[in-house]
């Protein structure tokens, strides 16, 4: 009986993503992959990435051999498989069934902090940009099917409170938490994604979560509105969060 764990966490991006996954990675028990849907978004959209070529070259751009890998068993034989999700490579074209066959969480960030962050890269954002319509979209068809509110972890309580929100995540997904997760080896890992050199840097010298700063960039009046919209998907899923 295949008894691996498959834990799917949707992000968007400019959120501690890249951090959960060394989280997780550091773990004995757990297997991590690095944004599988990354280079079929690519090749689907056209959208102008750094190293973007290079990605399609290295990385599956098959949606479907993706599925089939995220639920498979781990390479290295390993319990736990984590999957970091960006939400917004989820395109319309990739069948979404899957999704009711691991078990399904949510990372969310405030949007005046990811907006602030993401037109340094994305300088015209949309919303679909910031993966949250995707987000709710994914969030409501899980509770839907399970029945059960999956878990949602803000970054903010997470960079405050490591050790607890961790606690709390893995008795959300049924898994027991390990202290390893709360610190790990700076560098490189053979798993990250072969895009971490155009956007790692800060977390392959971290060493573990950084305390929380608020940003201090003000948000341009151009993105008033978009920020808005997102504000008030935001707001929706973190009514759920995991705060207990």
């Amino acid at each position: 009986m295949n008894r691996t764990i498959r834990i799917a966490m949707w992000s968007g991006p400019r959120n501690i993503s890249t951090a959960m996954m060394r989280s997780f990675g550091n773990r004995a028990d757990t297997f991590v992959c690095d944004e599988p849907f990354y280079a079929h978004y690519l090749k689907s959209t056209r959208i102008e990435h750094p190293g973007a070529d290079e990605v399609m070259a290295h990385h599956e751009t098959d949606w479907r051999k993706v599925i089939e890998f995220v639920l498979g068993d781990t390479p290295t034989g390993a319990s736990i498989f984590y999957q970091k999700h960006m939400s917004h490579h989820l395109l319309a074209e990739i069948d979404r069934g899957w999704i009711d066959r691991v078990t399904n969480c949510f990372l969310i960030r405030d949007p005046s902090e990811v907006l602030t962050s993401l037109i340094k890269h994305y300088p015209n954002p949309t919303l679909r940009d910031t993966g949250l319509p995707q987000q709710v979209e994914i969030f409501d068809q899980v509770k839907r099917k399970t029945g059960k509110t999956p878990p949602v972890i803000d970054a903010m309580d997470v960079l405050q409170e490591p050790r607890r929100m961790l606690g709390l995540l893995c008795d959300a997904v049924g898994v027991e938490f390990h202290d390893t997760m709360l610190s790990w080896p700076a560098g490189r890992r053979a798993t990250d994604g072969i895009w971490a050199k155009h956007w790692y840097d800060a977390v392959e010298r971290s060493t573990g979560f950084q305390p929380y700063k608020p940003k201090q960039e003000p948000l341009p009046d151009e993105l008033r509105a978009l920020a808005a919209q997102c504000q008030e998907l935001y707001s929706y899923l973190h009514g759920f969060r995991l705060k207990q």
